[in-house]
């Protein structure tokens, strides 16, 4: 087992998203749908959208830019760049590269991960490895998303749920027995064909027959997605709570991926936390996927939630399928 020289935790955060707003009664004029169908059933009032001339990477750029300077880390200092996203700017290059040249990270290395909503937790893990065992110092973390670029707008199934933005955390050495104590990732590839984009790579490739079909959209079986996701999120969270050595009544805070309130409520049920110590900003943003979780993390430590010493569980699910969960004492001071 490889010695742990450090305790990695979060020195800043940051996040962006378009200024653009699509709400419920916008939607209303596009497919057969109501505000009040879609607030009963995710709790989505309005979500964010890219204008067509917008990359994942600038919102990227965005958030990362507000984490550098919340962590007060120069870009020149980073070691590592790891981008969660489905929605990368191309194929090729990886967008953490694009970022990285527009940063001015000159000694960074740079890839993407793609773990779907689950994908800033997996991220995360990843680069606390780096900075336990003291190979690197400071790791720059970002979910960045533009769904709206594969969102089928015809769709009223899926259209209503998601939406674009971007959060970071910039990770690094922290005082002991502060950061992250524990992880859990997992997988489940035989619900694979759950949540997908048929047409976006090389098992269909993008035809004309595929456009006309509308595979190059999100497809999605809603209730499949919905049992898996009250299943395992909440269990995902007892897993690192066991790995970590600590129980449901440690948690202070849940920082959960926004999928649906519905989602939230049931794990926060099962993990015995009443909802005013949950971050829910589901209304405002909708699903941002590999965003969720760090635009919910860091609006709430820009808000002065957490406190030092304060016990956050994170937790995702996600396309697959996946999972993802941590622990972690917040280790930034107020």
């Amino acid at each position: 087992m490889t010695e742990k020289k450090n305790s990695a935790g979060i020195l800043g955060t940051g996040w962006a998203a378009p200024e653009q707003v699509v709400t419920n009664a916008d939607l209303e004029r596009m497919v057969d749908t109501n505000d009040a169908w879609i607030v009963e059933r995710t709790g989505i009032h309005q979500r964010h959208v890219a204008p067509d001339d917008m990359p994942v990477s600038e919102l990227a750029y965005r958030a990362a830019c507000m984490a550098l300077k919340d962590a007060k880390v120069d870009p020149a200092d980073l070691d590592l760049i790891l981008v969660a996203t489905l929605t990368s700017d191309r194929i090729i290059p990886s967008t953490a590269c694009v970022l990285q040249h527009r940063l001015g990270a000159v000694h960074a290395g740079a890839f993407d991960l793609s773990a779907a909503c689950s994908g800033f937790v997996y991220g995360s893990a990843i680069a606390c490895q780096f900075i336990e065992t003291g190979m690197y110092r400071k790791i720059l973390v970002i979910g960045a998303e533009t769904l709206s670029k594969v969102v089928d707008w015809t769709d009223r199934n899926t259209c209503i749920l998601f939406g674009d933005g971007a959060g970071a955390a910039v990770y690094g050495a922290v005082e002991d027995g502060l950061g992250v104590q524990s992880f859990d990732l997992g997988s489940d590839g035989s619900g694979a064909d759950f949540l997908d984009i048929p047409a976006s790579g090389s098992l269909h490739p993008v035809t004309h027959e595929m456009l006309d079909q509308r595979m190059n959209f999100i497809h999605m079986d809603g209730k499949a997605v919905f049992r898996f996701a009250v299943r395992i999120m909440g269990k995902t969270v007892e897993a690192s709570l066991q790995k970590a050595g600590m129980d449901k009544g440690e948690i202070d805070w849940m920082v959960p991926h926004q999928a649906n309130i519905r989602i939230i409520q049931a794990a926060a049920k099962r993990l015995n936390l009443s909802m005013d110590r949950v971050i829910v900003n589901i209304g405002n943003y909708g699903n941002t996927s590999a965003a969720s979780i760090p635009v919910a993390l860091a609006e709430a430590a820009h808000a002065g939630r957490f406190k030092k010493g304060n016990v956050l569980a994170l937790a995702g699910f996600g396309a697959g399928l996946t999972w993802a969960s941590c622990i972690m004492k917040w280790a930034k001071e107020d």
